[in-house]
């Protein structure tokens, strides 16, 4: 009884073994079946226009295989090799590449892949990537025109406009010849220069680069140690119409044409030229823009005006400048007075120029005269009224004469 009884606790045994052992297997069969499943799901079929990885198989002249792995041998050849950018230039077998799906089978089996189309995408993302984090990069000049300079960033083309490059690689020519600022711009030529990316718009293929941006931090710390009131030392960099420009420690400010001397100026270089060492005082500080004077530098002529001149008085001068409005006349080297249209002639004009012209020189009344403004009112019509007035009792004094004589007579 006690060996039939020991049998039977074996065998219960050994079933909940067996089937302790089933379930286990199971489990390993679905975990099994579950990781073939994701596996077949990740190796899902490629499609054109897909990016894939894979190891460089052979490199010859015109064609390069590549190992795909699961997906089989892929092949670029003809202009999607030749015209790839320098990422892809000097392969060798055993790198590792990324290339673009052209077609899933070509005449001999293989999917067929582009390293251009590759190429200029990675290109692309890290010129966006550069352009996000501000990066400066060097860049050397290939080519110039009138509008700026072009380079090539990834082998990318890129656009250096002028207007875009630092005070002091900017072409400063006197009268804007646009022939001139081309010969100066193919100075750059071969160079390097540090730029940084400001416009990586793919789709319109439109890469647009800045070198006043890459050292537009270097230029707001020097510029937040300047203040209004601060007289600094440079030389004049370039002359417009506009002004002069004045560059100083690596920076440059703007002298507007009102801010050159206190007299009326037609053209700036009548008063400053290109080299010549100035002082000037801070006017005006506008992110980076300076703006400066140098006349502030000088005694101002019409703090003393009352010294010189008087309403009523009649003035010589010489007609410098013809507006719509009226004409520009200079009494002495610092003065210069307004004769408005209506204070031209009697009657009514269409223009000042029926009545003056520029260099022309005569005599003016002064109507008012306001220092702190540096404005004066002259009239040339008032002039021409008391010329009538004096004729006018020229006339009627020989006339008082010629009587009186006529009666001495007639008593003698």
């Amino acid at each position: 009884m006690l060996k039939t009884k020991t049998t039977n606790l074996k065998e219960s045994e050994l079933s909940q073994l067996v089937e302790r052992k089933t379930k286990e297997v199971r489990k390993e069969k679905e975990k099994a079946k579950e990781k073939l499943l994701s596996k077949m799901q990740a190796l899902s079929i490629p499609k054109v226009g897909d990016s894939l990885s894979g190891k460089i198989l052979d490199v010859s002249k015109n064609a390069v295989h590549v190992d795909l792995g699961p997906y089989g041998i892929g092949v670029v050849r003809g202009p999607e090799l030749w015209e790839t950018l320098d990422a892809y230039k000097d392969l060798e077998v055993g790198n590792k590449v990324t290339a673009k799906v052209l077609e899933l089978e070509n005449e001999e089996g293989n999917l067929e892949l582009s390293f251009k189309q590759a190429s200029f995408e990675e290109a692309w993302v890290d010129l966006k990537e550069k352009k996000e984090k501000g990066e400066v990069v060097s860049c050397k000049i290939r080519e110039a025109n009138r509008g700026g300079l072009m380079t090539t960033i990834n082998g990318i083309p890129a656009f250096l406009p002028v207007s875009q490059l630092t005070p002091e690689h900017y072409p400063r020519v006197e009268g804007g010849d646009q022939q001139e600022i081309l010969v100066k711009l193919k100075e750059f030529i071969g160079q390097k220069l540090n730029v940084k990316i400001i416009t990586a718009d793919e789709r319109e293929e439109k890469l647009i680069i800045s070198e006043k941006e890459a050292v537009l931090e270097k230029e707001k710390k020097k510029i937040t140690s300047l203040k209004v009131g601060d007289i600094i030392e440079g030389e004049i960099s370039g002359i417009t119409d506009f002004g002069a420009f004045v560059r100083f420690d690596r920076l440059e400010g703007l002298v507007h044409i009102s801010e050159l001397a206190w007299q009326l100026i037609e053209d700036p270089k009548d008063v400053v030229k290109v080299d010549q060492k100035v002082k000037a005082e801070i006017i005006g500080l506008d992110g980076t823009k300076i703006f400066l004077s140098i006349k502030k530098l000088t005694k101002d002529p019409w703090k003393a005006i009352s010294k010189k001149y008087k309403v009523g008085q009649i003035v010589l001068g010489e007609v410098i400048k013809i507006h719509p409005f009226g004409a520009f006349v200079q009494l002495d080297k610092d003065i210069h007075g307004l004769v408005h249209v209506s204070e031209l002639a009697p009657k009514q004009i269409k223009s000042p120029d029926e009545v003056v012209k520029i260099g022309q020189k005569g005599k003016f009344k002064i109507l008012s005269i306001e220092p702190e403004e540096h404005r004066m009112g002259l009239s040339l019509k008032a002039v021409k009224e008391v010329k009538k007035v004096k004729k006018s009792v020229t006339k009627t004094t020989k006339k008082s004469k010629i009587r009186k004589a006529k009666v001495n007579k007639k008593e003698v």
